[in-house]
């Protein structure tokens, strides 16, 4: 039986000829864009349309995913405390949308999922979709900037032993152990959008205001 398989990838600061031989050396065909933004100031060849030129040029397919996949969600209920929960995002029918998309490209093609960051485990590609997609059977391999291959369980051990959390615990389970550790990174790269945040700021200070008057009126009364 063969399992299906996608790839990862982060372009970093890596010029646009070394990005295509990492992508030619893993045989990949279509690179699936899960920016939400695709355009960087920083490195310009990654912009969407620059980058869809080079890639056709070279006989891959593109194709923007990130407002399906993307980190910065445009849903508020995908939000808590102005930060992006990606199990509340892995929930949406956008993203279970953009998984199918996925899943049906790599059929026929050699899917490389492609964001930003140069390590995975720095990246929503691999904390959220990839473990979407690992859930659903897919075997996910990401592409490290030197060209070798990681397996996503192999990343995943990597997250246990960067946050510190016991690779053997008598008294929760691995899938538990692994919850937390995603939870802990998350709680470190997840986007915040600052403006949610300065209005619950702004609330929790009305908040504040009222329950002190409150408690001066009742003291009066």
């Amino acid at each position: 039986m063969n399992h299906m398989q996608v790839f990862t990838i982060g372009h970093s600061t890596h010029p646009i000829a070394h990005f295509l031989t990492l992508l030619r050396d893993h045989d990949i065909t279509a690179v699936a864009d899960v920016r939400s933004s695709p355009y960087s100031r920083m490195n310009p060849q990654f912009n969407r349309e620059d980058l869809q030129r080079e890639l056709q040029a070279a006989g891959i397919a593109y194709v923007f995913l990130g407002k399906e996949l993307g980190a910065r969600s445009e849903d508020p209920a995908c939000y808590e405390g102005g930060q992006v929960r990606y199990e509340r995002l892995a929930k949406t029918e956008l993203f279970k949308q953009g998984l199918q998309r996925v899943m049906k490209g790599a059929e026929s093609h050699c899917v490389a999922l492609m964001c930003a960051e140069k390590e995975p485990l720095d990246c929503h590609r691999t904390l959220l979709v990839s473990r979407a997609l690992e859930a659903l059977g897919v075997h996910v391999e990401h592409i490290r900037a030197d060209g070798s291959l990681e397996a996503h369980g192999d990343t995943m051990r990597r997250l246990l032993a960067l946050t510190r959390i016991p690779a053997s615990d008598m008294f929760r389970s691995e899938e538990e152990q692994m919850a937390e550790a995603c939870a802990r990174q998350e709680k470190k790269i997840a986007y915040i959008d600052e403006d949610m945040q300065e209005v619950k700021a702004s609330r929790n200070g009305d908040d504040e205001h009222e329950g002190l008057h409150d408690r001066v009126h009742k003291k009066v009364s």
